[in-house]
Parts: structure tokens; C-alpha cells; sequence
């Protein structure tokens, strides 16, 4: 059993920034890509940000240059700093993780329960 539990949301005024946590526990054996989706209401769930274990990252294009994901591997914990935030960022942010629970296991993708981001003034 493996769980990811998000932190961080909020509310907060255009131009402001927040830090979101992943943290995920269970049988973890290995932890490789972990990353964040978000969902505007009326629209699908979107790529943010991912991170694989060896530190090369990838961004959509709407978040690059305001938001870093980073990550601790020692705590299977990924993190996403959003800086200069935009009402068009207010959605409801998923962490997921691609982990291997047992040295002879495949990857199984694992979500977070979400958490609320919202920009307004």
C-alpha cells in the first residue's frame, strides 16, 4: 500500500507565490518519476511538472520560468514552488508518483488526493 498525501494549497493573490508537498509512505521500494497534474473546474486534468529520480525536469509550457519542482528522495517527497501565480493557475493540484513497491515489481503509478490552489484578489 502506497499513499501520497499533498500539502500547501491555498488562497492567494495574483503575483503571490505558494509551495505545494508530496509526500508519499507505504511499501516504497523505489521511487522513480514523480510530478504534479492540475484541473481547472470544466477541464481536464493537465500536465505540470515532473521530476525523475536523476534530476532532469520537464514543465508545460504555461508554468515555465514561475514554478520549480524539486524533490527529496531520501523522504520520496516532491515539492512545487509557484512563484508569480496567475488566476489561471486555480485548480486543484495532483501529485503522483511512479513507484515500485518490491525489487520485482513493476512501476505502478500512484495520485494524491489533490489539493485546491486558488489565485484571486
Amino acid at each position: 500500500q502506497v499513499n501520497l498525501v499533498e500539502s500547501g494549497g491555498g488562497l492567494v493573490q495574483p503575483g503571490g507565490s505558494l509551495r505545494l508537498s508530496c509526500a508519499a509512505s507505504g511499501s516504497i521500494f523505489s521511487a522513480n518519476v514523480m510530478g504534479w497534474y492540475r484541473q481547472a473546474p470544466g477541464k481536464q486534468r493537465e500536465f505540470v511538472a515532473r521530476m525523475p529520480t536523476g534530476g532532469s525536469t520537464n514543465y508545460t509550457d504555461s508554468v515555465k520560468g514561475r514554478f520549480t519542482i524539486s524533490r527529496d528522495n531520501a523522504k520520496n517527497t516532491v515539492y512545487l514552488q509557484m512563484n508569480s501565480l496567475k488566476p489561471e493557475d486555480t485548480a486543484v493540484y495532483y501529485c503522483y508518483g511512479n513507484i515500485r513497491t518490491a525489487w520485482n515489481t513493476p512501476l505502478h503509478t500512484y495520485w494524491g488526493q489533490g489539493t485546491q490552489v486558488t489565485v484571486s484578489s
